[in-house]
Parts: structure tokens; C-alpha cells; sequence
């Protein structure tokens, strides 16, 4: 999936259709998770489809799933969909301790509040 320019145009295929229908992965990631390329991934980030494709190249460094929903301009439940299957097949990894606590880190939460602040 290539970022979309400035002529509005958007998505052109519909959420459903790039997730097989899928509204969940087997890997369920919240928006703040950090994931990052693994050795596979890296072998086979030019070869894989269009829009797994675009989030293995995001990936070359560490970047939560809202970032990468927002720089490729696709919606976050597809993101999260994708992103669950490509951790899932080891194209990705994940900071598997924060998932498993079910809440935020300390350190994300003063983040947040110290960028609440600023605006």
C-alpha cells in the first residue's frame, strides 16, 4: 500500500478485503504497542504483498501500530489485523511483557501526559 498524495483520493480497497474479513489477528496488539522487523522479516520485506509489505518497511525501526496506521494512511484496525498475522508468521516482534501486563508503562503514560501538556 503506497501512502496516498494530496489528491484525496484514499483507500481504494475496502478495509474487509485486506484482512480476509478478519476484524482480529490470533496476536491481539493495542495501538501503543512498539513492534519491530525480525531477521525474517528483513529477508522478506520486498517480496511481501503491497500493504504487509509497507508495514515490514516501517518497521526497520521500532514503531508503535499508531504510528504505523497513521503514516500509511490506513485504517487501525486493518494495522492491528495485519500486524497480528505478520507477528504471528515471525516478520515481526513485539515487547511481549508490556502486552502481557494488559496496561500501560509508567514511562508511556508520562510521555502522554508530558505531550497533553505541551499543546
Amino acid at each position: 500500500m503506497k501512502p496516498h498524495g494530496h489528491d484525496g483520493a484514499g483507500m481504494r480497497v475496502r478495509p474487509y478485503a485486506l484482512t480476509g474479513g478478519r476484524t482480529r489477528a490470533q496476536t491481539d496488539l493495542a495501538i501503543e504497542t512498539i513492534l519491530v522487523r525480525t531477521a525474517v522479516g528483513d529477508a522478506r520485506a520486498d517480496s511481501t504483498t503491497m500493504e504487509r509489505g509497507a508495514i515490514l518497511r516501517e518497521c526497520t525501526t521500532p514503531c508503535s501500530l499508531a504510528e504505523i496506521s497513521a503514516r500509511l494512511k490506513m485504517p487501525l484496525g486493518v494495522a492491528r489485523v495485519l500486524a497480528g498475522d505478520l507477528c504471528d508468521e515471525g516478520l515481526l516482534d513485539f515487547n511481549r511483557d508490556h502486552a502481557a501486563e494488559g496496561r500501560p508503562s509508567l514511562r508511556l503514560l508520562e510521555r502522554v501526559f508530558d505531550g497533553l501538556q505541551a499543546l
